[in-house]
């Protein structure tokens, strides 16, 4: 197995989580993971901002209610960094689809609508690029070390 690399991805926690109160849930359990949370904020998406984000989904029949959705109230927009961060949080989020997600995941644990799904998690390194520009163009990180860096590094 590849050694896994150190790197940031971007995490919306949407308008349902919220209004369910489930943000610390959903932070806790990404920070149980070992990786560290260096830029937060919470913001309330216009449709431009919506468009530029869903940009890949801006021709499919059901853009216009997610974009509805995604407006309807305040987000959480979060940068974390770590060890293959972008796959550890694809897979602490689940599935999409919460029917398909699995117990244990964020999605499989708490949502019950594709579209009202909690959370958003970069898919790849590129759109983790993309949705950071996006939300924190002025890369206001605040990265620090943790107390317990040494133990989550892969060995050399």
């Amino acid at each position: 197995m590849k050694n896994p690399q150190m790197e940031y991805t971007f995490v919306m926690i949407k308008p349902d989580a919220l209004q369910r109160r489930l943000a610390g849930t959903i932070i806790h359990r990404i920070e149980s993971k070992g990786l560290q949370l260096i830029a937060v904020r919470m913001v309330q998406l216009d449709e431009s901002t919506a468009s530029i984000h869903y940009r890949d989904h801006l021709d499919k029949p059901f853009f216009p209610r997610l974009s509805r959705f995604i407006t309807s109230g305040p987000v959480i927009a979060m940068v974390w960094r770590g060890f293959s961060a972008i796959r550890l949080v694809r897979t602490l989020v689940g599935a999409t689809s919460p029917d398909k997600a699995l117990p244990g995941t964020i999605r499989g644990d708490f949502a019950q609508h594709t579209t009202c799904n909690l959370v958003h998690a970069s898919d790849s390194t590129q759109s983790a690029t993309r949705e950071i520009d996006l939300f924190f163009p002025k890369r206001e990180f605040f990265e620090f070390p943790a107390a317990d860096e040494n133990w989550l590094h892969p060995p050399e």
